[in-house]
């Protein structure tokens, strides 16, 4: 009796994260500034992971443990590349004298063609 529950448990919750994943995916697309995007994008990881470790629960396989942590740590890799590239983008532009309002101007711009 507690084995079905605790599946079914696993199940609605794998499914419930995934769904997230799925929104957080639609923000890392559509999100209006590259930090929106940045930031979808270390959830999905995260989140992924979660459900890498559910997914070890369901099949009681601890090899996927190491799989979370491996994940875990190119996702953290990741944030901090794309962080420093966004960081010396921002540095870039405000040498140059443009300030961030312009910017997404430009970016608008650029969308809506």
């Amino acid at each position: 009796m507690y084995g079905v529950v605790y599946h079914g448990f696993l199940l609605t919750c794998m499914l419930v994260i995934g769904a997230l994943i799925l929104l957080c995916l639609i923000r890392a697309v559509l999100g209006p500034r590259l930090t929106d995007r940045v930031v979808a994008v270390n959830m999905i990881g995260t989140m992924t992971i979660v459900e890498i470790a559910l997914f070890a629960l369901y099949l009681r396989e601890s090899y996927l443990f190491d799989v979370c942590l491996i994940y875990a740590m190119i996702s953290f890799l990741a944030v901090v590349v794309l962080t420093k590239i966004y960081g010396g983008a921002y540095q870039e532009r405000k040498i140059k004298g443009t300030s961030h309002l312009e910017y997404e101007e430009e970016d608008k711009e650029v969308e809506d063609l």
